[in-house]
């Protein structure tokens, strides 16, 4: 995430490392649309499953918050309250980039890679657990505390 940003356009491109990913996309893409036309019982599932393969950073992030939840029912409560939790933006978002002209556009456009380095950093520092508060905790242990009265030996 942060190479993308860092690394210049004109070098990354010549490299082509998308290909592959562009055409696995078109054809999840594709089936997509087959199973749309569809209308059987196993058809959400399905396209569940697909929407999921589609690229999405948001997603992906739900998606591993959801396996280290703790169990398969913590995480699609997870995952629910992440879907019913983008409603709101994603609502705000289209309408407000129809309001969004010019200047105002640009600026936007021009702050995203800052924002993505930034949080492409924290999640460094969050995985290195130095211990910063908020920022970079330790790891926590988990420790079993037993009364004595109960400890058998």
């Amino acid at each position: 995430m942060i190479g993308m940003i860092l690394i210049p356009s004109k070098t990354f491109n010549r490299y082509n490392f998308s290909k592959p990913i562009y055409l696995l996309v078109a054809k999840v893409k594709d089936l997509l649309g087959v199973f749309l036309k569809k209308r059987n019982s196993n058809t959400f599932f399905v396209l569940g499953v697909l929407n999921g393969l589609l690229p999405c950073g948001l997603v992906y992030m739900a998606v591993f918050g959801a396996m280290a939840s703790g169990g398969a029912t913590y995480g699609a409560l997870y995952l629910v309250l992440f879907g019913l939790g983008t409603i709101p933006l994603m609502t705000v978002a289209i309408y407000l980039g129809n309001f969004l002209k010019g200047k105002a556009r640009q600026t936007i456009l021009k702050a995203i890679p800052i924002f993505v380095v930034f949080i492409g950093l924290l999640f460094v520092l969050r995985g290195m657990g130095l211990g910063i508060k908020y920022i970079s905790p330790s790891k926590m242990v988990k420790e079993k505390q037993v009364d004595s009265k109960y400890n058998c030996h």
